[in-house]
């Protein structure tokens, strides 16, 4: 049977600090897609311009009215979207809204879970239904008076201070000193309207990646994270600064427990696509960090290393988002 090539837009870019991380990820996922299936194009989203970006660097306008592309006088209609954007408007449900009104699939979660997960306020709110664990934290607006010693004196020392929507680790700072506290909250303010403050959890910090093929879930194996830096910041993220152990060698009981909790969350928040969770083992709990619903997934990033570690190929993991969009 021959099959119907499909054209797939791959989204990319986006308004963040991620921008780049993103066009980066968008690359891989358009060498990786099965070729006998479909057929890829590299969409810049970045601010009002979008635009089809070739590999000779041309761009093209994308029409925003129904998401289609004209190329020399042809109409390219996409019959999905594999999403690439890390931050807004990719992660944070903006752009899936859009696509959702013109009937358009994607790879990632719904536009209702996206907006949930990435604001971290509303997220730890709503886990905490689910009796799971998150640090300690306080929330402000900007705008908003913050007793400093009254923080200081709950939380104590070290603290995190961060925005309470980005990814990355964009605007985040480990606080140890109260002299240090004002710059950081202006920090996280440049980040976005609201922040967290939030208390230090000493303990191992372990990402555990999940993927829905078909009606199956599959949970990757556990990722350790060590930073050499003082947490695992956008340096640490991005150029290396970090040791990376997949799989986590962490006793059986907290493999368990993290992946039956991703699990758990991973159908309850009904997810779509890959995701990855963030935790934090202390010696006598386990908390939650957050949701990536668009984790990183360039070569080196770490949901595509647990994935090969589980036994899927490169070109496997980021076609069965898009597989999972039809009716093979």
């Amino acid at each position: 049977m021959v099959l119907h090539m499909k054209n797939i837009a791959v989204v990319c870019g986006g308004n963040s600090g991620e921008y780049e991380i993103s066009m980066a990820s968008a690359k891989v996922v358009a060498r990786n897609l099965d070729s006998s299936k479909y057929v890829p194009y590299l969409i810049e989203i970045k601010g009002k311009e979008w635009s089809c970006v070739q590999k000779d660097g041309t761009k093209y306008p994308l029409d925003k009215s129904d998401f289609s592309l004209t190329i020399h006088g042809e109409k390219i209609i996409f019959d999905a979207v594999f999403n690439a954007i890390h931050g807004s408007p990719g992660e944070d449900g903006k752009l899936l809204g859009y696509l959702d009104m013109l009937e358009i699939p994607y790879s990632s979660c719904g536009a209702d879970v996206s907006a949930l997960s990435f604001n971290k306020f509303m997220f730890n709110h709503f886990v905490h239904d689910f009796g799971v664990k998150t640090a300690r934290f306080y929330s402000f607006i900007m705008g908003e008076s913050i007793d400093k010693d009254e923080v200081i004196g709950d939380l104590g020392l070290p603290m995190f201070i961060k925005p309470a929507s980005s990814g990355s680790s964009v605007g985040v700072t480990k606080v140890k000193t109260e002299d240090e506290f004002d710059q950081a909250v202006e920090n996280a303010f440049s980040a976005g309207d609201r922040i967290l403050i939030e208390e230090f959890l000493g303990g191992r910090e372990l990402c555990c990646g999940v993927i829905n093929r078909g009606k199956e879930v599959l949970v990757f194996p556990i990722t350790e994270i060590v930073p050499k830096n003082e947490f695992f910041d956008y340096e640490s993220k991005y150029s290396g600064e970090s040791l990376e152990i997949t799989p986590a060698d962490i006793p059986e009981q907290i493999s368990t427990d993290v992946k039956a909790l991703s699990s758990f969350l991973y159908r309850k928040l009904d997810c779509r696509g890959f995701v990855r969770f963030d935790y934090i083992a202390t010696e006598t709990d386990l908390y939650i960090l957050e949701l990536n619903t668009i984790p990183g997934i360039t070569q080196a990033s770490i949901l595509p290393q647990q994935a090969r570690e589980f036994g899927l190929t490169d070109k496997e993991l980021y076609t069965i988002v898009i597989d999972n969009l039809f009716d093979y």
